[in-house]
C-alpha cells in the first residue's frame, strides 16, 4: 500500500500548485512604443529651433538708492521748536492780564501773566514790619548786654526771632514775585488754558509758549547711515505746508540707536530761514548719494 500512496500524494500537490497558478492575474504587458513618423517629428523640430531669450538678471540697487535718497522711500521730517515752555501758576490767585490770542508774540522778559496779588502784598507788608521789629529787638538786647543788663540767653533768643522774621519775609517776597510771570525767551503763544479774570490754583497750566526762532528739523534715519552721515552733512527737505524745498544741515545726532527700528534720530537746521516755517509742519528729506567707502 505504501508504494501506491506516494504517487497519489505527489499528484495531489501538483494539482494544487496548478490551481493556485491559474488564480493569479496575468501581468500587464507594456505597450511597445514606436518611433514617431517623419511627419509628426517635423513640428517638434521647428519648435526646438525657436530661439528662447534668457530672463534678464535682477537689477542691483545702487548704493545711493539703498542708503540715501535714490529709490529708497523719502524720510519724513517734523519741524519742532528750538525751545518751548509750559507756563503754570505758582500761587492761588485771579488772573488780571495775559495774552488772549493764539500766536501772540512776546519779547524776552516781557510780562506774560499778571495776577491780582492784594493778599500777597498784604502778607509782604506784614512780614517786612515783623522783620523790622525783630531786628530792632535784637539790636536792643545787644546794647543791654553791653551794659550788663541782658544775659546771653536773651540775646540768643532775640537773634533767633530776627532770623525767623527774615525767613517769613523771604517767603512773602517769593510769593509776591510769583504774581507776575515774565517770558523766559522771545516767542509765541501756541495754547491758552486760562483767561483774564479767571481764578486759578497752584500748579494749574496757563499757556504754552514756544521760541520765535526758526524751528529745527527732526527725523529718523537708518542706523547704517552712521557710516557716512555726520554733523554738517547737507540734504534737501521739501515742506508740505509751504510747497518749497529748503537746504538743511545736520546739527545733532542722537547718541543712541533705537534697537527695534534700527534707526537713529537726528536734528537739522534750515540754511536759509523762512518766516513761514512754523513748528508742527512736516515734509520729506532726500539725501545726496553718500561717498564711496
Amino acid at each position: 500500500m505504501r508504494p501506491v500512496l506516494v504517487p497519489v500524494a505527489v499528484a495531489a500537490v501538483a494539482l494544487v500548485a496548478v490551481a493556485l497558478w491559474l488564480r493569479e492575474p496575468p501581468e500587464p504587458v507594456a505597450p511597445v512604443r514606436t518611433a514617431p513618423s517623419v511627419a509628426m517629428a517635423a513640428p517638434a523640430a521647428s519648435m526646438s529651433d525657436a530661439a528662447v531669450e534668457p530672463a534678464p538678471p535682477p537689477a542691483i540697487p545702487s548704493r545711493a538708492g539703498d542708503e540715501a535718497g535714490g529709490d529708497a522711500p523719502p524720510i519724513r521730517v517734523l519741524l519742532v521748536p528750538r525751545r518751548e515752555a509750559t507756563i503754570v501758576s505758582e500761587i492761588i490767585a485771579r488772573v488780571v492780564a495775559m495774552p488772549t490770542t493764539l500766536g501772540a508774540t512776546v519779547r524776552a522778559g516781557e510780562p506774560l501773566v499778571r495776577f491780582d496779588c492784594s493778599e500777597q502784598k498784604a502778607k509782604l507788608d506784614m512780614a517786612s514790619a515783623e522783620m523790622d521789629a525783630a531786628r530792632e529787638a535784637h539790636a536792643a538786647k545787644l546794647r543791654l548786654q553791653g551794659l550788663q543788663s541782658a544775659g546771653e540767653l536773651e540775646v540768643t533768643l532775640a537773634a533767633a526771632a530776627r532770623d525767623r522774621a527774615k525767613g517769613a519775609l523771604d517767603l512773602a517776597e517769593t510769593q509776591h514775585r510769583a504774581c507776575t510771570i515774565v517770558a523766559p525767551f522771545a516767542g509765541r503763544v501756541v495754547k491758552l488754558a486760562a483767561r483774564p479774570h479767571q481764578s486759578v490754583t497752584a500748579g494749574q497750566t496757563l499757556l504754552e509758549f514756544v521760541s520765535a526762532d526758526a524751528p529745527r528739523l527732526r527725523l529718523n534715519v537708518p542706523s547704517r547711515w552712521l557710516r557716512w552721515i555726520k554733523v554738517g552733512s547737507r540734504f534737501d527737505v521739501a515742506v508740505d505746508e509751504t510747497g518749497r524745498t529748503y537746504r538743511a544741515t545736520v546739527a545733532a545726532i542722537n547718541g543712541r540707536v533705537d534697537a527695534v527700528s534700527q534707526s537713529v534720530e537726528i536734528e537739522a537746521d534750515v540754511v536759509e530761514g523762512d518766516a513761514k516755517l512754523l513748528a508742527g509742519m512736516s515734509g520729506t528729506a532726500r539725501f545726496p548719494e553718500p561717498p564711496a567707502p
